[in-house]
């Protein structure tokens, strides 16, 4: 699995040495060609990363703090890119994020060596607990900044938690991908899904009192 179109751009400068794009794509694809090779995420060390990558472990030191750091940015190479948002309505951002959702279910479905890594990740805390902090967490951040601006701007009812709006958007597309695994995923489901919750959740109407 080549990993050369997915690698998101980098949020700001690197310490130290400038940052080569084609030494951190070497990196990512020598980790991902050990996984495809079956070796076990316990075996993946640095210094077998960079053995396959044929950096030194300097290198990858000068990128990722440790093994945890970089594998999840594996993960994250793997997957399809994060969305731009239209920001035209909250409706149309949030149909954006969950066919994003959508995209990685149909990846990890066709892809029997990413569903093989977030199995193993799952079964480590710590790699766990970095993809959540690192990845999970900013995306439900982002669909919660998505909510709040659409109850700012009359598109949501103000009563409502958008935590928990957060749970009813992402949950029937999550249900969908991970623990129906044999499920549909058609392609106009986030449209479907956006549209039958916001059926209940937007601003009702008041109608004219009678006279």
């Amino acid at each position: 699995m080549s990993l050369a179109d997915s690698r998101p751009p980098q949020a700001g400068p690197a310490r130290g040495r400038p940052r080569s794009e084609a030494v951190e794509r070497a990196i990512l694809e020598g980790a991902m060609k050990l996984l495809e090779e079956g070796v076990p995420l316990a075996e993946l060390s640095i210094e077998r990363v960079a053995r396959t990558a044929g950096v030194g472990k300097a290198t990858i030191y000068r990128r990722w703090s440790g093994k945890e750091e970089l594998f999840v940015d594996v993960m994250r190479a793997a997957e399809p890119a994060d969305p731009e948002l239209p920001g035209t309505s909250m409706r149309d951002d949030l149909v954006v994020l969950l066919e994003t959702l959508r995209r990685r279910g149909l990846v990890s479905r066709s892809s029997a060596i990413m569903h093989n890594v977030f199995v193993q990740a799952k079964c480590s805390p710590r790699i766990w607990a970095a993809y959540q902090a690192g990845v999970i967490a900013p995306r439900r951040a982002l669909m919660t900044d998505v909510l709040r601006r659409g109850q700012r701007d009359g598109e949501l009812r103000a009563d409502i938690d958008v935590d928990l709006a957060n749970d009813m958007f992402v949950g029937p597309m999550l249900a969908r991908t991970v623990l129906r695994p044999d499920a549909d995923l058609p392609e106009d489901l986030a449209e479907v899904i956006v549209d039958t919750v916001l059926a209940g959740l937007r601003p009702v109407s008041t109608p004219p009192e009678q006279h």
